[in-house]
């Protein structure tokens, strides 16, 4: 079992709360795709919170933070962040993914705490 948390471009959010689809972040076309500049912005940061690149595949690129047990996919489409059930790569995990979204551009998803953070 893990802990899930995903970042998406704030348009996804958008579309996702006026959508009725309950199956909405199963379907791609619905996630808004990073731009190019994003993609760099967030590889970089990733990178700054200890994030290594481990390899990439046709789903993204596969990072890991050692020191948490944190792996993120950086797609595309968003970043999925994951840990063990651990207290503290929990926390790291949820904080970083909510200092992700400092700039506006980015909204943060936890379903385990009910759903988009504000």
């Amino acid at each position: 079992m893990s802990y899930d948390v995903q970042l998406f471009r704030i348009e996804t959010r958008q579309r996702e709360e006026q959508s009725n689809d309950p199956d909405f972040f199963e379907k791609e076309d619905y996630l808004v795709p990073f731009s190019a500049d994003q993609i760099k912005a967030l590889t970089i940061r990733l990178e700054r919170y200890k994030f290594v690149e481990e390899r990439r595949s046709t789903f993204g690129t596969h990072f890991h933070n050692d020191q948490y047990g944190i792996s993120a996919l950086l797609t595309d489409r968003a970043v999925y962040f994951q840990s063990g059930w651990d207290g503290d790569a929990i926390f790291e995990l949820s904080m970083t993914a909510s200092e992700f979204t400092d700039s506006g551009e980015f909204a943060k998803y936890d379903r385990q705490n009910n759903g988009w953070e504000d």
